[in-house]
């Protein structure tokens, strides 16, 4: 397996452009400088494991772009299911944490777990490096490890999100994952016009490489098909602007 470091994440996560990106790039550096030692501290350190937490993280965090929820934590008010029975709780203690913890019970249950008062200091929770601890808490907790173990991403999903909202996205990054961490070559989707993500990046990235003038910013718009078809042209290729294999591999 390859080293866990923030290359890894960087391979794995979509690519942002602006103010996204910024932010993307620091917790990405701040997480991966710590990574390999809180992930075997937490015995996650497996090909298989971390294939699954990073898949998972990079999904809960939005593409490892941020360590907080973006609503302002208002609709948490007076839930007391989650331990909000304080004038503020909902906002003080809203989603943070690349798995998002959420909760005043919650944040008094962990904080102990990590060594930290976080009733006192919730912000703390959204820092890089502890963000990336209270997932591995929250990984354990829950004994995920041995779902890992099964390849079974369907289950992780649902002891995660109580559902399987971003089955699909958190999928496609396990895939991703575990080409990185074998060193192998990364599976490509097909794609084409409306399509979005971490494989419309990829596909603009070779576009820019190969010269066509796009942004890579996960969006199959216009520009993008354009630029597609023109590409599949020069290759002698079908110009239906669709990415499949064949596309994939003249890009290289």
């Amino acid at each position: 397996m390859v080293a866990l470091n923030a290359e890894v994440m960087r391979a794995i996560a979509p690519h942002f452009s602006g103010q996204n990106g910024i932010r993307q790039n620091e917790i990405v550096t701040e997480v991966g400088a710590v990574l390999e030692e809180t992930l075997t501290a937490y015995d996650i350190a497996t090909p298989l494991r971390a294939a699954h937490f990073l898949a998972q993280t990079c999904h809960e965090s939005a593409g490892f772009r941020t360590t907080e929820e973006f609503a302002d934590g208002s609709d948490y008010e007076g839930r007391t299911d989650l331990g909000n029975t304080q004038d503020g709780d909902g906002p003080l203690f809203k989603g943070r944490g690349l798995i998002q913890l959420t909760g005043r019970a919650n944040y008094a249950k962990y904080g102990p777990l990590l060594g930290i008062d976080l009733i006192a200091n919730p912000d703390a929770a959204a820092e890089p490096a502890m963000s990336l601890k209270i997932a591995c808490a929250f990984w354990t907790q829950h004994g995920l490890n041995a779902f890992a173990d099964q390849d079974d991403v369907t289950t992780i999903t649902r002891r995660i999100n109580g559902g399987l909202n971003g089955i699909d996205e958190r999928t496609a990054f396990l895939a991703t994952a575990k080409a990185v961490l074998s060193g192998g070559p990364i599976p490509r989707a097909t794609v084409r016009r409306g399509d979005n993500g971490p494989d419309v990046v990829a596909l603009q990235q070779g576009l820019i490489a190969a010269g066509y003038s796009v942004t890579a910013d996960g969006d199959f718009g216009p520009g993008t098909d354009a630029a597609v078809k023109q590409f599949q042209a020069s290759k002698d290729l079908t110009a239906d602007g669709v990415v499949g294999s064949a596309t994939w591999a003249a890009l290289g």
